[in-house]
């Protein structure tokens, strides 16, 4: 399975440079509802850097059958035949399954990497588990 790690999460410098280029790359444009990979503040003030991890609940939930894993263990959404229902962004346990009025569709994070090569601290990468 492919997924996004996060290698050290006290590394974080909460600098957003990951999710600016993931909102970059679904939506050409930044904003922290169109990023999927989310930097936030935990009740204890630590940094929380919340990541796909493939769980597949969002697959398991979509009444239309639109989002499928792949031969490398990554969930995608097939914009086919997404009906834009907003289901699998209720249901991700983490939230970070994005979706902004101008499209149709959601995004979801497709393990491409843009956000690891980005990060100044190096704490994030792309791992088959």
């Amino acid at each position: 399975m492919k997924k996004l790690v996060v290698t050290d999460r006290l590394k974080c410098q909460s600098c957003l440079s990951c999710e600016i280029a993931c909102s970059e790359a679904f939506y050409k444009n930044y904003t922290e509802e169109t990023s999927c990979i989310r930097i936030g503040n935990k009740k204890d003030d630590s940094i929380d850097v919340k990541v796909c991890n493939q769980c597949g609940v969002c697959a398991k939930k979509c009444p239309e059958g639109a989002i499928k894993e792949n031969s490398k263990g990554v969930y995608m959404i097939n914009k086919k035949l997404c009906t834009g229902c907003m289901t699998c962004v209720q249901v991700c346990p983490k939230g970070i399954i994005a979706k902004v009025e101008e499209k149709e569709t959601p995004s979801k994070c497709i393990a491409c990497g843009k956000c690891v090569d980005v990060c100044p601290e190096e704490i994030l990468s792309i791992q088959e588990v």
